[in-house]
């Protein structure tokens, strides 16, 4: 399939959350972890004034062929605005013809213009050795001296009610 067939379409209606949706739902499955995020929540975090997320859909005709789910981020250290891809997904069918790097320059032209972003940041399991030659290919490098630290729901709430 050549370049030019393929769309790129920001996230915007129903349909597109849809399309998004089964495409996650896909990437979840390919890599083993449940989904959990459902319709609403996906509804409420890209559409409305004040998103929390973004999506990024690939298209070929009426195939979805790729999809981003992406947000910004603000780093002191690097004084400036950059874009965390938190899901990324090239349908099987589509893999190894350059469209996973095709999503990612759109999705870092994306965070240019709505954020001034200059980066990108994401994360990959460490059993996924393919998914890290390829970030490693387009000149990402693992991050050294720090590790991810998480507080779930529970924790939120616990920290929230701390100071009520």
């Amino acid at each position: 399939m050549r370049e030019a067939e393929i769309t790129f379409r920001i996230v915007a209606d129903a349909t597109d959350l849809a399309r998004l949706e089964q495409a996650l739902r896909t990437l979840s499955a390919d890599i083993g972890e449940d989904y959990a995020a459902g319709s609403a929540a996906l509804e409420h975090a890209l559409i409305g004034p004040n998103p929390a997320a973004h999506g990024l859909l690939a298209l070929h005709g009426d195939q979805t062929l790729g999809a981003a789910l992406y947000s910004p981020a603000f780093s002191t250290v690097r004084g400036a605005a950059g874009v965390y891809v938190s899901d990324l997904w090239v349908s099987a069918n589509a893999r190894g013809h350059g469209l996973g790097a095709r999503l990612l320059a759109q999705v870092a032209q994306q965070g240019a213009n709505l954020w001034q972003a200059t980066w990108l940041k994401l994360a990959v399991y460490d059993h996924s050795h393919s998914a890290q030659q390829f970030y490693m290919r387009l000149g990402f490098a693992p991050a050294t001296g720090m590790q991810e630290m998480r507080l779930g729901p529970d924790g939120v709430t616990h920290l929230i009610k701390r100071i009520a």
